[in-house]
């Protein structure tokens, strides 16, 4: 997916501000979640829900307003309850890496217990993005 750095998501330097980054992730994994058919709201409205117990970034080079980016998101483990989301952010122009990260999400209920995926969520989660005509 492409993020256009505005005013607003930078800095007194014209930088990215460093946490902003993570809200790009989060948009990254709902998109890959949305590419493969799968909705959060329907997903948290039948009990499941995902919340990250665990993120990290590597700051490569830094974003600057009027960049646009592209975030390539893969899924890099998948547990009975779990799963771990790997991002590669790039200046879109130039292919400069900014910011590399995971974050792993577990799965939960309503009241917050670890909750297993199951085998239809896994699947749609490891299988490819849909196509669109």
């Amino acid at each position: 997916m492409e993020i256009r750095i505005y005013y607003e998501d930078t800095d007194c330097g014209g930088v990215v501000y460093y946490a902003n980054y993570l809200k790009y992730f989060e948009r990254a994994r709902t998109q890959y979640l949305e590419e493969r058919g799968l909705s959060v709201a329907e997903l948290r409205d039948g009990g499941t829900q995902f919340m990250v117990v665990h993120a990290e970034l590597d700051y490569r080079s830094p974003a600057r307003y009027g960049d646009t980016l592209t975030i390539d998101t893969n899924l890099a483990a998948v547990g009975q309850a779990s799963l771990t989301f790997a991002h590669v952010m790039r200046e879109r122009t130039s292919g400069r890496v900014v910011v590399e990260g995971s974050a792993k999400l577990v799965t939960v209920d309503d009241n917050l217990k670890v909750k297993r995926l199951d085998k239809p969520t896994l699947a749609a989660l490891q299988g490819p993005p849909e196509t669109r005509s």
